[in-house]
């Protein structure tokens, strides 16, 4: 890319989160991600270059050594025009979500993150001329806490999302209760898989989005009616599942069209595209803590049916899930047993603030903090260092926790041999198809009690959730006092 010329025109706006704003070339394969700030901020050029080169580092030389070099695009920073990034600011204000507009795309400093658009596939440096259909899928953590330093018994019974779920319901945030488990989308078995990626497709809250040519078309907009986005999303996903047009439209078309999609995301997700490494580190035994979710609708309905168990088929080693399942496991303490360990830190750090530095808080993230990561011992030693190695790890848990897993496909031709691209088959046609993985900043360290008091809130708002149900199913049924009680006698 050149820097010094620069069109706004050729940029278009992508999207944004609390924390950066996103714009996507109208032609090359490629976005700028820029940092946000509140208006009165005061933050220097260099301080700015420095934050969004150690988002390159620990991508580079952390998440992409975990999770192998073909899911994890780095990217690089780039120094740009300041009155092309002004002129940008301007063009795609009127864009931006309401919601979004109490902090400004940076135009001080010039910097930002070029990386590749990940709504496109990863084999091209244009863009094709042919549809291409992106899912992004944010799994969140997909296993129940093992921890012994856990004092809520629930914890080891319902898994985090699932608990979550009410409190956020309940603060409003969301109308319903999602029916996703993130235990049923990492346990294999594709059955389990199956009822996951429909629950996100009925309730895609945050956690699910479609793209098509680079645009949102499905998810991200909170209670809109599920039955008629269906109709509206089978419209634009046929052309890529039957492409001869042989089906008709109307409720079978749209079961049909949304089947095919489930089963196409669930190979692509048991798939193994990255041959570069084989992920032979493992954070932990697979077997620790339960393989289901108390709270998942799927296990209550076989639980209904007397049966026990969801099967569990397990993740091959190679696949995506599997190795951010890995890494969301370096969290072997759970938040109850790491907070103590913080604490350690931090009571360090007041009395000597200018270690801060060394203790990598902050970076550099280089191969040295990696290396450390490794250490999966849990015998506190009582150590400063074993406390820093366990809050570090934690923080890399959190990011995987939090990281979105981008599918992106497009139709084979006829007779197009795929070459170097992984192909997966549909009922009715061959899809090229690309994985990648985003959204892996390193959570702060600031954030841990934060992360302390909301597993608080959350397992105290579910606990109480739960008892006011029980109590409501144990009572004896009340009549009210409108209600119609005559008796009907019918002959035999």
């Amino acid at each position: 890319m050149d820097e010094g010329k620069m069109d706004e025109n050729e940029w278009r706006y992508h999207g944004e989160g609390n924390k950066s704003l996103v714009v996507a070339h109208k032609q090359r394969c490629v976005v700028l991600r820029f940092l946000k700030f509140h208006p009165n901020r005061n933050k220097a050029s260099e301080e700015i270059f420095q934050h969004l080169q150690n988002i390159v580092d620990f991508s580079k030389n952390v998440m992409k050594e975990f999770f192998g070099e073909n899911y994890v695009h780095s990217g690089e920073v780039v120094q740009l025009p300041l009155d092309f990034v002004k002129q940008l600011c301007l063009k795609i204000q009127a864009e931006r979500p309401e919601s979004r507009c109490d902090k400004d795309l940076d135009t001080l400093s010039g910097y930002a993150m070029c990386l590749p658009n990940l709504t496109r596939l990863q084999t091209y440096h244009f863009v094709e001329h042919r549809p291409i259909l992106c899912v992004e899928i944010k799994p969140k953590c997909g296993f129940i806490p093992f921890s012994s330093d856990v004092t809520h018994e629930m914890k080891h019974k319902v898994c985090r999302y699932c608990m979550h779920q009410h409190l956020k319901v309940a603060t409003g945030k969301w109308k319903q209760i999602s029916k996703y488990c993130p235990l049923d989308l990492y346990s294999g078995n594709k059955q389990r898989m199956h009822f996951a990626l429909k629950s996100l497709l009925q309730e895609a809250q945050n956690n699910l989005k479609i793209f098509k040519n680079g645009e949102l078309i499905y998810g991200g907009k909170e209670a809109r009616d599920s039955v008629t986005d269906w109709n509206e999303l089978a419209h634009h996903l046929k052309p890529f599942f039957f492409p001869s047009n042989g089906l008709a439209s109307g409720p079978h078309c749209t079961r049909a069209v949304i089947r095919e999609l489930v089963h196409v995301l669930t190979r692509v997700l048991l798939s193994d595209t990255d041959k570069s490494r084989l992920g032979t580190w493992r954070a932990v035994p697979s077997t620790q803590g339960p393989r289901a979710c108390e709270a998942s609708p799927f296990s209550r309905q076989l639980h209904c049916q007397g049966k026990n168990t969801p099967e569990h088929s397990g993740l091959p080693k190679g696949c995506l899930l599997y190795k951010t399942l890995q890494v969301q496991m370096l969290d072997m303490l759970d938040i109850e047993g790491l907070y103590p360990l913080y604490s350690r830190v931090e009571r360090y750090l007041q009395e000597f603030p200018e270690q801060r530095k060394t203790l990598q808080i902050d970076g550099p993230y280089n191969e040295a903090f990696y290396q450390k990561l490794l250490d999966l011992s849990t015998e506190d030693d009582g150590t400063l260092a074993y406390a820093l190695t366990k809050v570090q790890q934690y923080r890399v848990a959190m990011t995987a926790k939090d990281c979105s897993i981008m599918i992106t496909l497009s139709p084979c031709l006829q007779d197009e041999s795929p070459g170097h691209r992984a192909v997966v088959p549909s009922s009715k046609s061959r899809l090229a198809f690309s994985v990648s993985v985003l959204d892996l900043d390193l959570k702060p360290y600031e954030s841990i009690p934060h992360q302390y008091m909301l597993d608080g809130k959350i397992v105290s708002y579910y606990s109480k959730a739960m008892r006011a149900k029980d109590a409501a199913a144990a009572a004896p049924p009340r009549f009210k006092g409108n209600e119609d009680c005559t008796l009907v006698l019918h002959k035999v």
